[in-house]
């Protein structure tokens, strides 16, 4: 071979080499650039949802506050509505007594007049009747006692009594003030005499 030719195959060989060298900047280049952007892109994609969740998150708050001032709101106005149930409650309960003190106002203006007295213990009886009506209608009953056996939750003994007969040991003997219920509760205890 000649020199020409040996250096011709030379340079071929080493052209070669020479563009692989240069294909492997060039491919790193690339390879570089594609993570970048790839990088860019999830830093982008992180940016975009920590943008959503600030928002959801300022979303919730408000929701937060409107539903804790709605609370307060509701809050006060039940406190203000119970006020005025324990300061007015009994206003009806009164209303309703008015007749009663009216018909006993006009009993004692017919005793004061000397008037007839059966005609009086009529009057006094119904109003009697009267009041009893609106007692029932309250739901008060009167409790039943004498001749009952004695029940704490229901009775007061003022006193021991021996018993007539062996039968009213531990019962109801007499009722001294008669005890009334409301709604199966006690309103006031009866109080009585024990047999002992």
């Amino acid at each position: 071979m000649s020199k020409k030719n040996k250096k011709n195959r030379n340079d071929e060989e080493l052209k070669p080499q020479d563009e692989c060298q240069e294909q492997q900047p060039q491919d790193t280049v690339n390879e570089q650039t594609e993570q970048a952007e790839t990088a860019a892109q999830a830093d982008d994609d992180e940016a975009k949802r920590i943008a959503q969740l600030e928002a959801d998150l300022e979303k919730e708050k408000k929701e937060y506050l409107f539903l804790m001032a709605d609370f307060e709101n509701f809050r006060r106005r039940t406190a203000k509505e119970k006020m005025d149930l324990i300061k007015n409650g009994a206003e009806s309960a009164m209303r309703d007594l008015l007749p009663v003190v009216d018909d006993l106002e006009r009993a004692i203006d017919a005793i004061n007049k000397g008037g007839d007295l059966d005609s009086l213990k009529e009057g006094v009886n119904l109003i009697y009747s009267k009041f009893e009506k609106y007692l029932t209608s309250q739901h008060v009953t009167p409790i039943d006692s004498t001749g009952k056996e004695f029940d704490t939750d229901l009775h007061e003994a003022v006193t021991m009594y021996p018993a007539p007969d062996p039968s009213m040991k531990g019962k109801v003997i007499d009722t001294t003030i008669k005890g009334y219920m409301i709604n199966d509760k006690v309103l006031r205890h009866a109080k009585v005499v024990v047999g002992s």
